[in-house]
């Protein structure tokens, strides 16, 4: 008997749960263009009420969902501040700046993730005719898996809202974010997700990542702002017709998908435990669920090797030098224990 895959490349390859199946089968539904999808409607007020905000507005991706934030913050000519890795700058095909004529400011990272605060403060450009009108601070929590400290999250927001920035949240994995924060504070996930969101005044939540819904992202901030992301959508092909077939699976997975994020947390540090210490790899310890581990000195040149044994092995990876492994709801104990001795049975270790 052939073994399922361990499909570790990332935590959107996710099936919907037989649980979750049953309640997009069952949903109730209308047509969202004309604002009567009765299970769009609550995924909405679910979520905006979870989070503590007035309105939130169902997409199909986060990058729509970013895209929608940012030109409801911003218009033609403006600048939003932002990092170099973010995924609202690198990894969206710069929509903001192609679609809606925003320009963004990126900025170099900490070692840890965050943006020196320095380094916010000299980027507000001074209200002049030469420059761009600085108007949105963004950040992502998690970023590359790792979680930007609250105190930091208050410093930085407060700089940009005592500077006259609007806030803006790539929270695509905040529920990551809020269970591992709640582990160190030892307190509530939910209580942490909306602690995290309170900086921000508007906050994209991507539910078909750790979360295992298929499809779909929330923004969440004000009702006028709410009301222009709206506008946006509809011109960037965002309205979907019964789509509350895909707002019971995000429904679903806020009521029974945050707290089991811990075991992808822990599935993570299991396998980084399980690859430490072989010869040609440095490891980095998992915050969440996403791994990384580099690829030094004579194994780099045996990259392309790696993945390739690993796909033979019945385990898929990303990267190159650089692998990146995700722990989701589709992967076990036993998953991370193969990949592990697939690893290791490539580097004889």
């Amino acid at each position: 008997m052939s073994h399922p895959l361990v499909d570790l490349r990332s935590d959107t390859v996710t099936r919907p749960t037989a649980a979750m199946r049953a309640a997009m089968f069952e949903a109730p539904l209308g047509d969202d263009v004309f604002g009567d999808d009765p299970s769009v409607n609550a995924l909405q007020a679910q979520i905006a009420e979870m989070l503590g905000f007035e309105a939130a507005l169902f997409v199909p991706t986060g990058t729509q969902s970013n895209f929608c934030g940012i030109l409801a913050h911003c218009q033609r000519g403006d600048e939003y501040i932002v990092g170099q890795m973010a995924h609202c700058y690198r990894w969206e095909g710069g929509g903001a700046a192609v679609f809606g004529s925003v320009q963004p400011q990126p900025l170099d990272h900490q070692p840890d993730g965050t943006l020196a605060l320095k380094d916010i403060e000299a980027a507000i450009k001074p209200d002049d005719a030469h420059f761009a009108r600085t108007r949105l601070l963004a950040l992502e929590n998690t970023l590359g898996g790792k979680l930007l400290p609250f105190d930091y999250l208050e410093q930085a927001t407060q700089l940009a809202q005592r500077r006259g920035l609007a806030r803006h949240l790539d929270g695509a994995r905040l529920f990551n974010a809020a269970v591992a924060q709640a582990a160190q504070r030892g307190t509530d996930a939910r209580a942490e997700a909306r602690r995290i969101a309170g900086c921000f005044d508007s906050v994209s939540v991507c539910f078909s990542k750790g979360l295992g819904a298929p499809v779909g992202s929330a923004l969440c901030g004000s009702r006028e702002l709410i009301a222009r992301a709206h506008r946006i959508r509809k011109m960037a092909g965002g309205g979907m017709r019964q789509a509350g077939v895909l707002a019971a699976a995000a429904s679903h997975a806020l009521q029974h998908h945050i707290d089991r994020l811990a075991e992808d947390h822990s599935l993570a540090r299991r396998l980084a435990e399980g690859l430490a210490g072989i010869e040609g790899l440095k490891v980095e310890a998992p915050q969440t669920n996403l791994l990384f581990v580099d690829l030094v000195g004579e194994a780099q040149a045996r990259s392309s090797e790696l993945l390739a044994h690993l796909k033979r092995e019945g385990v898929l990876a990303t990267g190159l030098y650089r692998l990146r492994f995700a722990t989701h709801l589709d992967v076990d104990a036993a998953g991370v224990d193969r990949a592990v001795a697939a690893i290791r049975s490539f580097f004889h270790a």
